[in-house]
């Protein structure tokens, strides 16, 4: 017999959605990781003249606050301290004759630098 009371939830949506590209990019990156690296960071350090910046480094171990994405290639992680100012970005890489590259799609940044080095929520 159902509980008629029992609400079902979805499942909560990432922070950010990680394109295609940019999963195969995290896998590639996993595929020659460091033997201690459990999977691939991303964070929004101060730098730059705008005042944060997108960062992607191996993470050795997870941390309390920090969001976990399980990708085809590997883990993902959301820097606890990032995710107010990533919520709802999407994450793509992006590769032509002269760069490569991750590429964020972030509708919470009101702002960024001449050289795209940095951006302002």
């Amino acid at each position: 017999m159902a509980d008629t009371d029992t609400k079902t939830r979805p499942a909560p949506k990432a922070a950010v959605i990680l394109t295609e590209r940019a999963e195969q990019r995290v896998a590639d990156l996993m595929a020659k990781a460091p033997g201690d690296a459990i999977g691939v960071k991303l964070s929004t350090p101060r730098r730059g003249c705008s005042g944060l910046a997108y960062s992607v480094d191996y993470v050795s171990e997870e941390a309390k606050f920090d969001e976990k994405i399980e990708t085809p290639g590997g883990t993902f992680y959301i820097d606890g301290a990032s995710v107010l100012y990533l919520i709802g970005s999407t994450m793509d890489w992006v590769e032509d004759d002269f760069s490569a590259g991750f590429v964020f799609e972030n509708p919470n940044a009101k702002g960024a630098c001449g050289c795209g080095e940095s951006f302002m929520v």
